[in-house]
């Protein structure tokens, strides 16, 4: 009989232990990773468990009788371990849907974790949430790189990267998240008039937090950072989380630099994937198009982020699909 538990920070200690254990998870799953914004989101997380066994978890909360897979998250969907199966996600998204409305919540809505993100297959939950006749309402696109087999980078890269070098730049991780944050500030003003999500001391919080994950390397002149790219690291990825440069680390082909070390030399090996990041604007409406040339420039290839809604409740007929065995 599955039971539904809203998380409550009692059960920290055994989120974080499901998911370190998933098949799907990511450490930005981690209560200590989610939980740093606890003040700009109602959190309506969700356990799942079958007699006494945790057996999924949905970071998620809740805003105006609507349940979203967590606003602070670029995704997060249902987290499962190995022993998932199919009709017993069919069975999980027929519970959740029977708990919304007592729950005082009329729609899910779910941001699908991308499959390079899976250390084994794990789309059970896009069969259920379609089989109980969710809809599709958006799609991102990002470029990630399989760094196992790549696709070769535009020629112009490996020069970008040697004209660095010959410059004088020099490529090295760094903890000065405040020079770097200023330049990605910079940057996001002047270009879009916007603000990146993360101040620097929330990124310094969370990268002293998950050390192993959060890590920035910066190109330099002189001791002048000139750019750089904070990477999220999770078991299967590795994410572009900020990339940003000032207009003379721009001339001197900085991020050909520090891209050409994380390609090359920090990652392949470490993990399967290093992903760019979507490119798509206007609720995946529009694609800008210098954006993801660039990426692709490096050998990054489509990798799509769903969007799914999905009505609680069961009005009118009994759904038939609660009944798949």
């Amino acid at each position: 009989m599955l039971r539904i538990e809203r998380y409550t920070p009692g059960r920290a200690a055994l989120w974080d232990a499901f998911v370190d254990r998933a098949k799907n998870g990511v450490f930005l799953f981690r209560r200590g990773y989610m939980d740093y914004h606890a003040d700009r989101f109602t959190d309506h997380s969700l356990l799942f468990w079958e007699g006494d066994r945790l057996v999924a978890v949905l970071p998620a909360n809740e805003r105006d009788g609507t349940l979203a897979s967590h606003g602070g998250l670029t995704f997060g969907g249902v987290v499962t371990d190995r022993r998932m199966r199919t009709g017993a996600m069919v069975d999980l998204v027929a519970g959740l849907r029977a708990y919304m409305p007592a729950a005082g919540l009329a729609t899910l809505v779910y941001k699908a974790i991308p499959h390079i993100y899976h250390q084994a297959p794990a789309e059970e939950d896009l069969y259920a949430l379609t089989a109980h006749g969710a809809r599709l309402v958006r799609r991102d696109v990002a470029s990630a790189i399989d760094l196992r087999d790549r696709v070769d980078p535009a020629k112009g890269r490996k020069w970008g990267a040697n004209r660095a070098r010959a410059n004088g730049l020099a490529v090295a991780e760094s903890t000065d998240y405040t020079a770097f944050m200023a330049v990605e500030e910079e940057n996001l003003r002047t270009k879009y008039g916007t603000r990146p999500v993360h101040t620097a001391a929330e990124l310094a919080l969370l990268a002293d937090r998950f050390p192993g994950n959060i890590r920035l390397f910066v190109a330099a002149k002189d001791d002048r950072l000139l750019g750089g790219v904070v990477v999220y690291q999770s078991r299967q990825v590795a994410h572009a989380q900020y990339i940003a440069t000032t207009p003379e680390g721009r001339d001197l082909g900085c991020l050909d630099a520090v891209m050409d070390e994380l390609l090359n030399r920090v990652y392949p090996g470490r993990v399967p994937y290093f992903d760019f990041g979507i490119s798509t604007e206007k609720s995946g409406t529009y694609l800008n198009r210098g954006l993801i040339e660039n990426k692709e420039s490096y050998g990054g290839r489509a990798v799509v982020y769903d969007f799914y809604e999905l009505p609680g409740g069961f009005p009118g007929d009994p759904d038939p699909v609660r009944g798949v065995a």
